[in-house]
């Protein structure tokens, strides 16, 4: 894909992240209507719902020979990530969003033969839209973003998920305690958003394809490094002990999992 083709892409993504923000902003003001999937702990709504029809249906239309994988299941069941493949989570931090309404966000990527091409996480409710891609750069809306300072972790915040820090897997305790302190925000998006910026040095959680995606192209394209935890590459169709950080926080945590091994 030549950039122009890129570019041409990316002006329509935004055009539907915009009239899915208007649609999300419409519906959470209403009754929700609120179901678990896998537990209390794993919500899904009304609203997740229609977003992920709503962004698969523009997709379809845009471009249909290509596969989505769509967290809420309205999309294909993926093989391979061969062509064209757009990477769906119609509203990431869900139950932020029902229990908040607050730091959840709207995220969409596009690989192309399994190379990232474009990547897109709205902060819903700061109205921010992340996006861009490496042919083209990262912007917070109109605003091009610079790579974050390459700093070791002793020097910057760590966002880690709860049941990671509680089970102390691959010695994340230890990572934590080398770190300036602990975050948690409860969506993979904004977890990554923070990195982008500098605010953290890094992310680890399980995540799901949809839950990273996005956020892999944004955060590589801006020099940040992304794999699983141990340091090896991601199986982008099943879920990974993602890790998202500085290089030189990467040698520093890669250390420490070695040794807790």
């Amino acid at each position: 894909m030549d950039e122009q083709a890129i570019i041409r892409v990316d002006q329509t993504v935004r055009k539907w992240l915009h009239a899915d923000y208007d649609l999300m902003q419409k519906m959470m003001h209403k009754d929700l209507e609120v179901s678990e999937k896998t537990g209390p702990r794993d919500l899904v709504t009304n609203v997740d719902k229609a977003s992920e029809r709503f962004l698969i249906e523009k997709i379809r239309t845009f471009d249909p020979d290509a596969k989505i994988l769509g967290e809420e299941g309205f999309g294909d069941c993926l093989t391979s990530m061969d062509g064209n493949v757009w990477i769906v989570d119609p509203l990431d931090g869900t139950m932020n969003f029902v229990k908040q309404r607050d730091h959840f966000a709207i995220m969409i990527a596009l690989y192309q033969d399994g190379k990232g091409v474009l990547g897109y996480i709205f902060d819903v409710m700061n109205d921010v839209l992340y996006a861009g891609g490496p042919a083209v750069g990262v912007y917070a809306n109109d605003e091009r973003l610079t790579a974050p300072n390459n700093i070791p972790l002793s020097e910057g915040l760590f966002g880690a998920s709860g049941p990671l820090v509680i089970g102390n897997i691959s010695g994340m305790q230890e990572i934590i305690r080398h770190s300036r302190g602990m975050r948690i925000y409860g969506s993979a998006g904004i977890e990554f958003i923070h990195a982008f910026l500098g605010k953290t040095v890094g992310y680890s959680s399980f995540l799901k394809p949809w839950d990273f995606a996005a956020g892999r192209i944004l955060a590589e394209t801006l020099g940040l490094v992304v794999t699983k935890i141990d340091g090896s590459p991601l199986d982008m169709l099943s879920s990974n002990l993602v890790l998202v950080t500085t290089g030189k926080a990467q040698q520093d945590i890669r250390t420490i999992v070695n040794e807790n091994v």
